[in-house]
């Protein structure tokens, strides 16, 4: 009698995390998620543990989550996952100002980006 179950936004062999509201621009955090793309998981949890940028650490956070899911809500196997999408999107901005000579007002914009990251189980080749 309940409802039916939902159909799943990626494919059977895939897991998928987000992370919305992250305090930096959307161009600076394509920079570090362009460095994991298309690495296996070990690789791209061992650069961003290493990377010297800010915004690595919550980035390392969601790429967490996504194995944490691809483990224990879809059954995939964890040494065979590689990071098959990382993509950021814009959200919101706080809008502040600065007072300027002459009456002016000098705006300061503090942008949010909103990340998402896509694993995927591949098969060894041999």
């Amino acid at each position: 009698m309940g409802k039916e179950k939902n159909p799943r936004r990626v494919a059977e062999n895939e897991a998928m995390a987000k992370t919305r509201m992250l305090r930096t621009s959307p161009q600076k955090l394509n920079l570090v998620a362009a460095m994991i793309r298309g690495k296996k998981v070990e690789k791209a949890l061992s650069d961003l543990t290493f990377s010297k940028r800010r915004i690595a650490g919550d980035v390392k956070k969601c790429l967490q989550s996504a194995i944490a899911n691809a483990e224990n809500n879809h059954g995939l196997d964890v040494d065979d996952l590689v990071v098959a999408e990382a993509w950021v999107g814009k959200n919101m901005v706080m809008k502040r100002g600065r007072p300027r000579a002459r009456g002016r007002f000098g705006k300061i914009m503090k942008p949010f980006s909103e990340l998402t990251i896509t694993v995927r189980q591949v098969e060894e080749q041999a």
